[in-house]
């Protein structure tokens, strides 16, 4: 037997451990089965290579739970350790086996999918465990070995002569303060998270399995059940696997896998692979999204060699495809020794760009090879390519081949197709293309029928950060302008040489102005008279562009410097001079039945743009019913 202390700078580093180094203490699960699966696969790599001279045969890692000894235990087949290797891996903290793995054989292990970076991820046991044992047993004509600490620094080294099959079992001797780990389904919840698409079956428990009947077997014949080994585990994802191996049926079968409470299937996926200049693999998917951006539930997973790290993916994912589900695996993303925390690095700005760049690909191919099931698709996955458009200067350049400006009649239009069918009869006689767009087709319908008896198209953008992606397209393109089509009566927005005549002399207008004005008397209202088409509405409220659209940008972040948060609602009542309701204000004689048929009017304007509410409301509707019964 040996007996000595463990190589360690500092006087007792597991306190350390335990309180500071790991985040969450269930992560210990995940570092020893991912320490399992690097023996199992090192066995596996140096079989194919022909160093090691032995099958490698069907290993898998078990788990097992002793509640009356208050032991969990982690069990390989895998590559074992020598007593040499216990004292040089195991005693020296922080000296990462796999790490020296990698390096001996970096250039035939590079697809080995050796997961280990970090020599203290053994030591994580002690969090929870007041001793651990481990018991292994190296593929070299080498005794067993049993190593045993209490978490202090002296350490225990003997004969095993009690293990004869290759491999190592931890043996974890639970502390009282986390006995929780000793229930069958609080391990079964940390395999799922973190262990569910490790790259080697891992065995917890049995289940019983019904066979088939043979053929031929008598009609009274009851079919067997037999117990086998439950893995728990997924070992071969899709990710994985190359797109060609994968059918749609695949692709969305995977996906209820990763989110097992998803009931509605994904829009479409998106298969990433590359190995230059990082290695990345993964799937993404486009849900069903409302205009909401909650994203707080099933978010896209982050894996280093199929061993889950976490669903925080801000850094390496943009922020606009945070939106998204799937999974993301690359054993280049550099995290802390935890691997709780994305540290910066140049090598994650990369992996973002590429994602940028993927996901823009595949929405030019989406459209393209079937613009009518895109076009369907466009409401439920809007609000990410607007957010990308916003955000990323790279996808706002390619976004003119797949982004779509739907029109309140239901058509489709790219950008390019905006400029040529658009374009023409909307510009305006300073040469600029007014873009008229509605936000609410029902509440703004009077003021899209007034524009499309113009023959305008209204677009309809209707997602909550219209503003911005607005702001971001004027500033891109030359001589364009957003126009929501309430913001001013329609020859406003667009305004022609063609002016209509008025009926009125400007003396009659000035009068007009100032009898509205009157009766209006409410400063959230500015009184413009106009000279419009006789056919026109008589009253028509509109609320600045500028303002509204500021209001608007303020309401989801990022027009807060404008001060708009406080800033009180203003309106333009539009008069129009030339309808007959105008001609009969200038008759009526008696001031209350002047103002009386003018805030009737108004009211009417309110109504119209959903203005009209509470006590007003109210007074108008039994206003109303008095004139009927007059």
């Amino acid at each position: 037997m040996t007996k000595g202390n463990i190589n360690v700078s500092v006087e007792n580093i597991f306190p350390l451990i335990k309180k500071f180094l790991y985040s969450d203490h269930e992560i210990f699960l995940r570092e020893l089965i991912s320490n399992a699966t690097d023996a199992t696969l090192k066995l596996k790599h140096l079989t194919s290579i022909g160093e090691i001279k032995t099958d490698y045969g069907q290993p898998k890692i078990e788990v097992k739970i002793d509640k009356e000894a208050k032991t969990l235990r982690i069990i390989d087949q895998g590559i074992g350790m020598t007593a040499e290797e216990v004292e040089k891996y195991i005693n020296q903290v922080a000296f990462s086996g796999a790490e020296e793995f990698l390096e001996k054989y970096k250039d035939s292990a590079k697809d080995s999918g050796i997961i280990g970076h970090f020599g203290l991820g053994f030591y994580s046991a002690f969090m929870v465990a007041e001793k651990v044992e481990i018991v292994t047993k190296s593929y070299k004509e080498e005794p067993a070995v049993r190593w045993i600490c209490d978490g202090s620094p002296q350490f225990t080294l003997e004969e095993a002569t009690d293990k004869t099959d290759r491999g190592t079992e931890i043996i974890l001797h639970i502390a009282d303060d986390s006995t929780e780990f000793l229930e069958e389904s609080r391990i079964r919840e940390l395999l799922l998270k973190y262990n569910k698409f490790m790259p080697v079956p891992i065995k917890f428990g049995t289940r019983k399995e019904t066979l088939p009947l043979p053929e031929g077997a008598a009609e009274d014949a009851k079919p067997e059940t037999v117990e086998v080994d439950n893995i728990i585990n997924n070992p071969t994802p899709a990710w994985t696997k190359a797109p060609s191996e994968l059918s749609d049926a695949d692709y969305k079968e995977f996906y209820h896998e990763l989110y097992p409470m998803q009931f509605e299937e994904p829009l479409f996926n998106i298969h990433l692979n590359v190995d230059y200049p990082f290695n990345l693999t993964g799937i993404l998917y486009f849900p069903k999204l409302t205009n909401g951006l909650n994203i707080e539930k099933d978010k896209i997973q982050l894996y280093q060699n199929q061993v889950y790290v976490t669903d925080e993916v801000k850094g390496i994912v943009p922020d606009f495809l945070m939106l998204l589900r799937g999974v993301i695996d690359s054993p280049d993303i550099p995290l802390n020794v935890s691997r709780s925390y994305l540290q910066a690095d140049g090598a994650v700005k990369k992996i973002s760009s590429y994602i940028t760049k993927k996901v823009a690909d595949k929405m030019v191919s989406l459209f393209n090879e079937n613009r009518e099931d895109y076009e369907k698709k466009w409401n439920d996955i809007k609000i990410v390519i607007e957010y990308g458009m916003i955000s990323e200067d790279k996808f706002f350049d390619k976004s003119d081949k797949f982004a779509l400006y739907p029109t309140t009649d239901g058509k489709y239009y790219l950008w390019s197709e905006l400029e040529e069918k658009v374009k023409p009869m909307q510009t305006d006689k300073d040469g600029n293309f007014v873009i008229l767009y509605a936000t609410n087709a029902d509440e703004q319908h009077g003021y899209i029928q007034s524009a499309n008896d113009k023959g305008y198209e209204v677009l309809l953008l209707d997602s909550p950060i219209v503003p911005h992606l607005i702001q971001k397209l004027e500033q891109s393109k030359d001589k364009i302008s957003f126009a929501r089509v309430d913001a001013d009566h329609i020859n406003n927005l667009i305004k022609k040489e063609d002016a209509a005549i008025s009926k009125l002399n400007e003396t009659e207008k000035e009068s007009l102005k100032k009898n509205i004005e009157e009766a209006v008397n409410d400063k959230k209202f500015s009184v413009q008279v106009e000279d419009l088409d006789s056919s026109e509405a008589p009253f028509l409220i509109t609320q600045p562009e500028f303002m509204r659209r500021m209001k608007d940008m303020q309401a989801t972040g990022g027009g807060g410097m404008f001060g708009m948060s406080g800033f009180p609602e203003m309106y333009n009542l539009v008069v129009n001079s030339n309808s007959e309701l105008a001609s009969e204000i200038l008759k009526i004689d008696d001031a209350e039945d002047k103002n009386s048929k003018i805030k009737y009017a108004l009211d009417l304007a309110k109504l119209s743009q959903n203005l009209l509410k509470g006590k007003d409301l109210t007074d108008f509707i039994q206003r109303s019913y008095q004139q009927l019964s007059k």
